[in-house]
């Protein structure tokens, strides 16, 4: 009998744990349907921005850093954000279409910020169909007078508004830069979160020597940037009850495997969806099955969290990651 596959997220149960996390391609139904029909177990559609909601169709910007009292546009021009996605109307009809033709979960997401008046667009989203929200949180801190413990309140007050104004599955996708991050995501749990994505990948912007002027860079991601989720949701799968999702650096079936055993529920992929197309998901699922079946795991369930901080025989597995070893062993051969 071959492995089952089944996972849970968010209180859903998917047929697999490879989830499309929100891209150009998952805002397009074409797309959808090929992904799911290659074997993609749910998709987060592209984010709705904050700016997108709160400020007039004709003028979209993506704030970009944050101050003690307010968030500031800092760069000399910022992207249209209506090339990424839809307006907030045609966003709440790509739902409502994608719950009618789609037999996955269809999970939508908000990009914010600042409590306000936008907040509502996650009941809408949720009257629309959903099956769960994530709340892309993206906050850079830029003033020396906030204090973390500051930063962490505007994300718990967010958290808390969304969930207040919602009734379905909620993930919370959080950046790494917390000083405890164990305690921060108990914290989530505490105010409303049902699971958290890690992590968030904030994109740094370049200069550019020939206007001599900030300018927005967009790479995908690799392999490399696994080693950062890797490790966390394998410290946080035994010491909280959220569901986990890993995100960047999915680059092949090798990589969801190493994550779902170090803990992960889910899985998401958007660099290589752009990269391969729609058809590398069904080869990730057959080789994610041919693995399991090799090292006799009857399923993905058994296999979550297998080599998590709990059942390490040695903590430093994760936590210091052998560093002197490490040292030691890349000066041995260079």
């Amino acid at each position: 009998m071959r492995p089952d596959l089944t996972t849970h997220y968010l209180g859903l149960t998917l047929a697999n744990p490879i989830v499309a996390s929100p891209s150009p391609m998952t805002g397009d139904m074409d797309a959808l349907a090929r992904m799911a029909e290659a074997g993609l177990a749910a998709a987060v559609l592209p984010s709705l921005f904050e700016e997108q909601i709160s400020q007039p169709p004709s003028s979209p910007r993506v704030y970009y850093e944050y101050t003690g009292e307010r968030y500031t546009a800092t760069l000399s021009s910022t992207p249209d954000v209506h090339r990424y996605n839809v307006g907030p109307r045609d966003y709440l009809k790509l739902i409502e279409a994608a719950k009618q033709l789609l037999p996955i979960p269809i999970i939508g997401s908000l990009n914010g910020c600042s409590p306000g008046g936008w907040v509502r667009y996650a009941r809408e989203i949720q009257d629309a169909g959903a099956d769960a929200l994530e709340l892309n949180i993206y906050i850079v801190p830029t003033s020396p007078t906030a204090t973390a413990q500051e930063i962490e309140d505007e994300h718990l007050e967010l958290v808390r508004a969304i969930r207040d104004a919602t009734s379905i599955p909620l993930a919370v996708k959080i950046g790494a830069q917390f000083s405890s991050l164990p305690n921060f995501v108990a914290n989530l749990s505490r105010a409303g979160a049902d699971g958290v994505v890690l992590f968030n990948r904030y994109l740094e912007p370049d200069v550019d020597l020939h206007t001599l002027q900030f300018t927005p860079q967009l790479s995908l991601s690799t392999s490399q940037e696994l080693r950062l989720p890797l490790r966390w949701i394998g410290i946080l799968r035994d010491q909280v009850s959220l569901s986990l999702a890993a995100s960047g650096g999915v680059q092949s079936a090798h990589d969801a495997i190493k994550l779902l055993l170090a803990g992960a529920d889910v899985v998401m992929m958007t660099s290589t969806l752009l990269r391969r197309g729609s058809d590398c998901v069904a080869d990730i699922v057959t080789k994610l099955t041919d693995w399991l079946d090799i090292n006799n795991f009857p399923s993905v369930e058994q296999a979550k969290g297998s080599l998590s901080y709990g059942y390490c025989a040695d903590s430093g597995d994760i936590e210091r990651a052998y560093y002197m070893r490490a040292i030691a062993s890349y000066s041995a051969v260079h």
